[in-house]
């Protein structure tokens, strides 16, 4: 009788470990879907805010997959073209759209600013993912009244549609000359984690959920 038992309890043993372990959660996925100031334009990549915002979100213990799908000079027009297939492919949770500076430099009318990032909210929201809107700024040259609306239009997108707003990346180093490269646009590597300390009070919620 305990023979029998002995080798039942053996057989359900190598049963019990045949079995598949339990998947793994599969980590989200965060798209960075930005111009050159994402892009790291000018620097090396892993010297970039983006970057360095992997390091940390590992470093403080959440699990997220940071994908940097910037491009220096983009626009919303061209991150609405490549976006679609970035959702696709990727499948995020979060989507950080970092986009319009160009847009406004090329003096683009304000109501299509508007009309492309409301589409990349929506296109965001339709694939299931977490969509937040990055405000930008322009230097005061390009006149008060575009400026002012300009800016306005990534409050306004960000209230209307419930969006978490990331204040200006730049805000931080926007006095200092020397935190620039030659062009006055682009951080230099040593300023990028001032960048990320401006963009992370936003952006760490969105990690703890």
């Amino acid at each position: 009788m305990f023979k029998r038992f002995l080798i039942c309890g053996l057989l359900l043993g190598f049963a019990a470990s045949a079995q598949p372990a339990p998947a793994t959660a599969k980590a989200p996925v965060w798209l960075v879907l930005g111009d050159s100031l994402s892009a790291a334009y000018g620097i090396p990549q892993s010297a970039g805010w983006v970057s360095l915002l992997q390091q940390r979100l590992a470093e403080r213990g959440y699990r997220a997959q940071v994908i940097n799908a910037s491009v220096s000079g983009e626009t919303t027009a061209g991150g609405l073209t490549r976006l679609p297939a970035l959702l696709e492919h990727h499948h995020p949770d979060v989507v950080l759209i970092e986009l319009g500076g160009n847009d406004g430099l090329r003096a683009l009318p304000i109501a299509r600013l508007r009309d492309n990032l409301q589409q990349l909210v929506s296109l965001s929201r339709k694939a299931g993912a977490t969509p937040v809107l990055f405000e930008m700024m322009l230097p005061p040259n390009y006149g008060e009244e575009y400026v002012s609306a300009f800016t306005a239009s990534f409050h306004q997108i960000a209230k209307l549609d419930r969006l978490a707003l990331v204040p200006f990346l730049l805000a931080p180093i926007a006095a200092d000359r020397d935190a620039f490269q030659a062009d006055g646009i682009h951080p230099i590597a040593a300023s990028e984690p001032k960048v990320l300390d401006a963009v992370w009070p936003t952006l760490e919620p969105l990690a703890r959920r």
